[in-house]
């Protein structure tokens, strides 16, 4: 039995069944982690309803509440996102609007209710811009109480102007893989750390 969980918010532009990028480098850090006795779960966020907006809960119809219990319910996040125009995705942002509304819920003992859970990152894209994507998803995770670990991110961005993408590989490149299994490796212990000693509260 797994001692910790671990859930992929998949920030594809492409709905499931079609292939993905970002799903894959998700899978590549789930493995990762189960390596590390650590349950895993994912989900494409395109594939639901999630509304725009800052609240829990935006109503009729909104897929968030449902999601946003799967977060609850796990020790790590992976936030895994493709970069468009040197950006996140749109689905990555809204992700993060979402998230926005749990700065002001709490636990039992008053903490912001995400405190205790760590998030990493991982991105794809075939242009520059993966250290701004960390950087812009980093913040806003840790800004909403997350706790990002120790290069907690890993990313593949292919040839700028050219249409190779991280599906299309034959092999991940070995400096890829090792970034990515040292983010989960990081990932792991930190939530392992923080389960036995959690923040203390205000």
């Amino acid at each position: 039995m797994a001692d910790l969980t671990a859930l992929a918010l998949i920030c594809s532009l492409t709905p499931s069944p079609a292939p993905s990028s970002s799903e894959l480098m998700a899978r590549h850090v789930l493995d990762e982690l189960a390596g590390h006795g650590v349950g895993t779960a994912s989900l494409r966020v395109v594939d639901y309803n999630v509304l725009p907006g800052v609240q829990v809960d935006m109503g009729d119809g909104d897929a968030w509440p449902g999601i946003r219990e799967r977060i609850l319910a796990a020790d790590i996040l992976v936030l895994a996102t493709p970069i468009w125009m040197g950006h996140p995705s749109s689905i990555t942002q809204r992700v993060i609007e979402r998230l926005d509304a749990d700065l002001a819920e709490t636990d039992d003992a008053g903490r912001p209710i995400m405190y205790g859970k760590v998030a990493i990152v991982a991105v794809v894209g075939n242009e520059d811009g993966a250290h701004k994507t960390v950087a812009d998803t980093q913040q806003a995770l840790n800004d909403v109480g997350f706790t990002i670990p120790a290069q907690g991110a890993t990313y593949w961005v292919g040839e700028a102007m050219q249409t190779v993408d991280y599906k299309d590989l034959d092999s991940v490149p070995e400096k890829v893989a090792s970034t990515t299994a040292g983010a989960a490796r990081n990932a792991a212990h930190l939530a392992r750390s923080l389960n036995q000693a959690p923040y203390p509260a205000g």
